[in-house]
């Protein structure tokens, strides 16, 4: 069992314990039942105390159990609740930590609460697209208020136990204990000042009414459309709070289960749940165990005071971790620092960060312009210039004075990570950590793991991702890694489309309706235009036969770089990135056309998004086939927080698998047909044939 009894005097005690956050797994729930069974017949025991051991009181479902058969069978979570609401001895939830999900909707099934201070309190369902399903939208209005309730089950964020003690006519805590310490004494103190109270407090027979009901309503519905367009459980939780009001409890509930089992079948709240458990487990390397011992990362280094650097260096600092930037003239130190500064001084500016935290910061940064100063870091990190030879350079310089055991990384984008290690004589201690710009916001980290990195290096970085709160997928060595590798594949199709009869203003909209951040082109703008000429002038020469439109190329050559230079596909407003169509650039892409004797055709915006997904999901097969990815899941992870892949549709394989790969590989069959296409690139990656003629999925 994963739940104790124990008995302190008259009161019984029932801890659930099931690392690492007590989920409420079926035999978790076996266990709390069996425990007030065994309370409710012993004469002695007058009062029953419910907590949780370890660092939560739970956090809610066993996400073990997601989807098998154990997660509904009984007693199911409701069950549970049932008994404890129906229970003749008083129970009181000793909450503290982590109460969120199932876990605070078993103890609104309890009698009475006590809270320690600091615990996180949540309905977080609606991050994986549905809403609580054990009672949660049916009675914590009843203990909080509609509006306090609604706002907290909408937008699934924790809020703190004494915020929540505080708000004026609440009876979801009957006490906030004076410490987490104090907590099972005060909890077991209440207990038994409440053992003879009858009839014993249920939540369930709380009125919740709100003054201006249909006009509050409506109104929460048009804030919750505006924000959740791609997702329907936060409009569903909207109707679910109402019937609180305006339906008995028992029908409340039935309304609240049916909501619940329709949003677990759509296609969102699957994406959502999909990327729940890839993000969790992209941190899991299957041949590095989880204790493989890790080196200790006091102190980093970073060379080069650029965006990149300084973005790099501001993840450690709000970690706070030493960093020390490197750069070879003072301007540049200076010019990086100064952005630094500036990007802190805007958050103390919107409130997002206290003076006192940004001195804090600063005050942990320092600068050098000498390679012998940076000998004693523990990691040090290059964000130099996108070029071998540079790179080289500084390899061997850092080989030279980084003291042994430091962890030495690249911030390469698409070089050989085996070259780079190789450039020194510790080829084990290399590591490509490629952070995504701007690098002090994007969430993604990929990780490259060489042939020669040692299993240690792998499970240091990991965790220091963690610790600067990224999220890391590990990539094996290819030219691009995974997400770069992909997206050139992605701006290839953009191309074909713009020589066949699209504008790019055609393509951007079509990918941004299907829920793309932005399209190709505005992404290529942003990124900076000679970016993408520069790798294609290098696969001019390493891969003369790979196929590429030349609009680009034409578009560079009139320096139209992008949002740097004020012009790219569109033209852009000083100070704003709005992306304005230009005639000429339409007419550049028109001439290009004519000179290939090319008619143009009208193009569906359905063929559009099928070949800009499917040439993504096609060199992911490919990668997978590799390994260079450990798993399809890491790949979606990679797109989600890297690329601006829609949430709501999981990633390119989730979405490939919610297509079904026959009918991807059907499209991609014809997409070869087409003259004017790359027919070579169309033919399925050989395990994306395999899964799609064995009915099966990548995930």
């Amino acid at each position: 069992m994963t739940a104790h009894y124990q008995t302190h005097g008259d009161v019984a005690v029932i801890t659930l314990d099931n690392p690492p956050v007590n989920g409420l797994g079926l035999s978790t729930r076996q266990g709390i039942v069996a425990a007030l069974e065994q309370a409710q017949s012993d004469a002695a025991v007058r009062a029953i105390v419910l907590t949780g051991a370890g660092k939560a009181f739970s956090g809610g479902a066993d996400i073990r159990e997601f989807g098998s058969p154990k997660a509904l069978q009984d007693p199911n979570l409701l069950s549970v609740i049932l008994a404890l609401e129906n229970c003749s001895k008083p129970i009181v939830a000793a909450v503290h930590s982590v109460c969120m999900g199932g876990g605070l909707e078993l103890s609104l099934g309890c009698h009475y609460r006590v809270a320690a201070p600091g615990c996180k309190v949540a309905l977080p369902e609606v991050k994986l697209g549905l809403i609580p399903g054990a009672g949660g939208t049916q009675r914590l209005p009843r203990v909080l208020g509609v509006e306090a309730a609604l706002n907290m089950i909408v937008s699934g964020e924790a809020v703190n136990s004494e915020m929540l003690a505080g708000v004026p006519g609440q009876k979801l805590f009957d006490k906030l204990a004076a410490s987490p310490e104090a907590l099972m004494d005060e909890a077991l103190a209440f207990a038994r000042s409440v053992a003879d109270a009858r009839p014993l407090p249920r939540v369930r027979d709380l009125p919740a009414k709100h003054p201006q009901g249909d006009a509050y309503f409506q109104f929460a519905r048009n804030m919750v459309k505006g924000m959740s367009k791609h997702f329907p459980a936060p409009a569903k939780c909207v109707d679910a709070v109402e019937a609180a009001t305006k339906k008995k409890f028992d029908e409340g509930m039935a309304f609240e289960r049916e909501i619940f089992i329709n949003l677990m079948w759509t296609s969102e709240c699957r994406a959502l749940r999909h990327l729940f458990t890839a993000e969790r487990a992209a941190s899991k390397i299957p041949d590095v165990p989880e204790d493989t011992p890790k080196r200790n990362i006091a102190s980093v280094a970073v060379i080069g005071a650029g965006t990149m650097g300084g973005g790099i260096s501001m993840n450690f600092l709000n970690a706070g971790i030493p960093v020390k930037i490197l750069e070879m003239k003072q301007e540049a130190l200076d010019r990086g620092i100064a952005t630094i500064r500036k990007n802190y001084e805007a958050q103390v500016k919107k409130g997002k960060l206290k003076q006192d935290k940004y001195e804090q910061r600063m005050a942990l940064l320092s600068t050098t312009l000498s390679y012998d100063e940076i000998g004693a870091a523990d990691l040090v990190i290059e964000a130099v210039f996108e070029e071998i030879g540079v790179k080289e350079k500084v390899f061997k310089e850092l080989d030279r004075v980084m003291k042994p055991g430091a962890i030495l990384a690249s911030n390469t984008s698409t070089l050989d990570v085996n070259k780079i290690a190789h450039f020194t004589l510790r080829p084990q201690d290399v590591v490509g950590l490629h952070f995504f710009s701007p690098a002090n916001v994007m969430k993604l980290l990929e990780v490259v793991r060489g042939d020669a990195t040692a299993k240690d290096v792998m499970a240091t970085v990991m965790s220091v991702a963690k610790k600067i709160k990224k999220t890391a997928v590990v990539s094996g060595v290819c030219d691009g890694f995974i997400g770069n590798r992909m997206i050139e594949q992605y701006g290839r199709q953009g191309g074909f489309l713009l020589d066949e009869g699209c504008t790019p203003e055609q393509v951007d909209k079509a990918i941004e309706k299907f829920g793309f951040a932005m399209g190709p082109f505005r992404m290529g703008d942003l990124a900076g235009n000679d970016i993408g000429w520069a790798i294609r002038k290098r696969r001019y020469t390493e891969k003369p036969d790979m196929k590429y439109s030349k609009t680009a190329d034409l578009l560079c050559e009139k320096g139209r770089f992008g949002q740097k230079t004020g012009a790219g596909w569109y033209d852009y407003v000083p100070g704003k990135r709005d992306a304005i169509p230009n005639a000429e650039v339409v007419k550049m892409i028109e001439e290009h056309r004519a000179s290939l004797g090319i008619t143009p055709r009208k193009i569906s915006d359905e063929e559009i998004v099928q070949r800009l997904v499917f040439s993504l999901v096609n060199e992911a097969a490919h990668i997978l086939e590799e390994g260079i990815a450990n798993k399809a899941s890491d790949i979606d992870v990679v797109y989600i927080f890297g690329y601006g892949f829609p949430v709501h549709r999981g990633g390119p394989l989730k979405y490939a698998d919610e297509v079904g790969l026959f009918n991807v590989v059907q499209a991609m069959k014809r997409f070869a047909q087409n003259p004017l296409d790359d027919a070579k690139f169309w033919q399925p990656a050989p395990l994306l044939a395999r899964l799609a003629a064995e009915g099966k999925t990548f995930n």
